[in-house]
């Protein structure tokens, strides 16, 4: 059975043990449903192609604690450059998770990604000069090396092959006006994170 994003997610979920977690689009607002309220989450709105960088920062101010980033395939091209800075600095920490699910706000406008073919991220990472890459498209595969992709050498990126969600809005259903708590929510997830990291009295 093909990879959908709440799949692929609660597997991250039950292996990520105490590992800090930076998500960003569909992967965020799967996590919203399933995992609220987790402790070291972050969230990367309204840094889109940001959730790599952050999760960089993390990995290099907390080099024993792993750092998991949930990435989008539309939000890492806007900031493809991300892998070669990760790579040059080597975080042994940092497990990159790309959703490629070939398509931009999925489940909500799925707009197409940049180019007409699918990218081929494990070769950008391993041509980037990360330590590993590996790609899964069934959740029982995925299910069944979690535990050796979060144990690989790292910086690793891990590409599940995502089948996109059937989109909402359209000419019919137009997308509504984000609140301004969506655009408040990074900074509050920070202040959370480096108080349960105890680096924020």
């Amino acid at each position: 059975m093909t990879l959908n994003t709440q799949e692929a997610c609660e597997i991250i979920r039950d292996a990520r043990a105490e590992a800090i977690v930076v998500s960003t689009m569909s992967a965020m607002n799967c996590m919203d449903q399933i995992d609220p309220d987790y402790a070291l989450g972050l969230s990367s709105v309204p840094l889109m192609g940001g959730a790599a960088g952050l999760a960089l920062g993390l990995a290099l101010s907390v080099p024993q604690r792993k750092v998991i980033v949930l990435d989008g395939d539309a939000s890492l091209l806007m900031e493809l450059g991300v892998l070669a800075t990760v790579a040059g600095v080597r975080p042994a920490n940092l497990y990159h998770f790309v959703f490629a699910n070939g398509v931009q706000f999925n489940g909500g406008a799925n707009l197409a990604v940049a180019g007409s073919a699918p990218i081929d991220f494990c070769a950008m990472a391993m041509a980037a000069g990360y330590a590993s890459a590996t790609r899964f498209e069934q959740a029982a595969h995925l299910r069944e090396a979690i535990a050796s992709c979060l144990t690989q050498p790292a910086p690793a990126l891990i590409e599940l092959t995502i089948a996109p969600t059937a989109p909402r809005f359209g000419p019919t259903f137009l997308q509504p006006e984000q609140p301004d708590a969506r655009f408040e929510r990074m900074g509050k997830e920070a202040q959370r994170l480096m108080r349960n990291l105890g680096t924020l009295a």
